[in-house]
């Protein structure tokens, strides 16, 4: 199982219908298979995520968050990890909000070596 423990992630792709961008950072905190997030940046002005890391290292979580419009959105994710050459872990996320919408969308996120505030 991967341990996300104090990684840090920031979007790399998204689909229009998604709110997350390159200005958007994750801090991800785990204990034993309960995963939690914050995060912020870009449209979002906080966000939260909590969920379960599979014995294959795949999660699945919901989210939360308030936008810069003041708008709290949430929603429900798979994400599938990659191990980049270098270490890091790339997550194929598959979404779909679950607020005053359902439409679905897909996303990258990629972890960062480098301090996020």
């Amino acid at each position: 199982m991967i341990n996300y423990h104090n990684r840090k992630f920031v979007s790399v792709e998204n689909t229009k219908n998604g709110e997350v961008s390159s200005k958007t950072y994750f801090h991800y905190k785990q204990e034993d298979k309960i995963l939690t997030a914050t995060y912020s940046g870009g449209e979002i002005l906080s966000g939260t995520m909590i969920g379960i890391v599979n014995d294959d290292g795949s999660l699945e979580f919901r989210y939360n968050h308030v936008n810069i419009e003041h708008e709290i959105r949430g929603g429900k994710c798979k994400s599938t990890p990659e191990i980049l050459p270098d270490g890091r872990i790339r997550l194929f996320e598959k979404w779909q909000w679950l607020d005053q919408e359902h439409s679905e969308g897909e996303s990258i996120v990629e972890e960062v070596d480098y301090p996020i505030e």
